[in-house]
């Protein structure tokens, strides 16, 4: 890999100083074409449009730019000694670490172990957003390709695919992400005799909706399919009567729910916000083409109820009206329960339990929360 530092710096080198090359024709949207003879056979081809797209490579400092390339392929070397594939894609992003000096938008490093893969030793610089170097070598050397120019799907992966790559291989990384889905009461009893009444949930009304700010770290080397996550996350819960009942708070200490007589509702809900912070350990699998697989999460979280109200939609005297009361309605401030995910390709499924009951005990009808539904990345 040494001689791929010296290679590319002779490489730099060469363009910068305008040296007389073979210069030929071609069809393509790069209209120039320049060829030079390296030694050990090596050949280099650089397309351009025209002369501004090689002026611009006169802005990079050469010496800070090898040492800055020295230190990312020896990175990548590192990382490909722990890579099962033998194959370990790395980006890194020099303009945006040290802003307002010359430095490359960016540059990704491709380094195949030898002693792993069959394919060829190759190292990507890319100094925009198409445009770069690329060269690729023999284990003997004798044989070295150099491609100065586009660079394009022939000449290198997918940006999806080398995105996925290196975002496995990052140790920490952070997404957001969406739940949604449906609530359902469990274990559900009557703490409150006399007051409350047989009551069920409208399944499609009773919604489940948060958003998170996932963080992953991974357990271990290069590799390792091991994760911790955690991160901050905002849930709303709506919990839709059905058969004309309501939630009442008859006093501070307590609440019950009761069948409405004086009219018929065409709505009525509880509706809390709640913040939570997640911790789960989880299994993150990709296939041998690199895409993702599997993954299992399970785990934890607590919360703080932020806020509550009910609602109420109802008809009187012609005209649709609504009702809308905040309170606290005697339900915990605190929760702690049990969640877990399962994914399949781009398919996530999620389910939380909440341990604890949604009212204080004694203060409101015994019932815990289940909820469920689809992950969005």
């Amino acid at each position: 890999m040494k001689r791929f530092f010296s290679l590319l710096a002779f490489l730099l080198l060469t363009l910068l100083a305008a040296p007389s090359f073979a210069r030929t024709t071609t069809s393509s949207p790069y209209t120039d074409t320049i060829v030079v003879k390296l030694p050990n056979q090596a050949v280099m081809t650089l397309y351009v449009k025209n002369k501004e797209q090689l002026r611009q490579m006169r802005s990079y400092k050469l010496d800070s730019l090898m040492i800055l390339l020295d230190t990312y392929i020896t990175q990548a070397e590192a990382a490909g000694k722990n890579s099962k594939t033998g194959q370990v894609t790395m980006e890194f992003y020099p303009a945006k670490d040290q802003p307002g000096k010359a430095m490359p938008e960016q540059i990704r490093v491709t380094v195949r172990n030898a002693q792993k893969s069959a394919s060829n030793d190759h190292v990507e610089v890319r100094l925009g957003p198409s445009f770069g170097v690329v060269v690729d070598d023999n284990d003997d050397g004798d044989n070295v390709k150099v491609h100065v120019g586009r660079l394009d799907t022939g000449t290198r992966d997918s940006l999806r695919k080398v995105k996925a790559e290196t975002k496995f291989n990052r140790p920490h990384h952070s997404n957001f992400s969406m739940d949604l889905g449906l609530n359902t009461l469990v274990n559900r009893g009557s703490a409150n005799s006399g007051l409350d009444v047989p009551f069920d949930l409208r399944p499609l009304g009773s919604r489940y909706i948060s958003f998170q700010w996932r963080h992953s770290w991974r357990v271990g080397k290069v590799g390792s399919p091991f994760y911790i996550v955690s991160g901050p996350e905002v849930a709303f819960n709506n919990y839709m009567f059905d058969n004309n009942r309501r939630l009442f708070a008859a006093d501070s200490s307590v609440s019950f729910i009761r069948k409405e007589s004086s009219f018929n509702l065409q709505k009525s809900k509880l509706a809390t916000t709640t913040l939570n912070l997640p911790l789960m350990a989880q299994l993150y699998f990709r296939d041998q083409k690199g895409h993702e697989s599997f993954r299992l999460s399970a785990g934890g979280f607590v919360g703080y109820r932020l806020s509550s109200h009910t609602k109420i939609k109802y008809d009187q005297d012609g005209s649709t009206k609504k009702d809308k009361d905040r309170g606290s309605y005697n339900l915990e401030d605190f929760q702690y329960g049990l969640q877990g995910v399962i994914g399949v390709r781009g398919i996530d499924l999620f389910v939380k339990y909440n341990l604890n009951d949604l009212f204080k005990e004694n203060r409101g009808p015994q019932a815990q929360t289940l909820s469920f539904g689809i992950s969005f990345l």
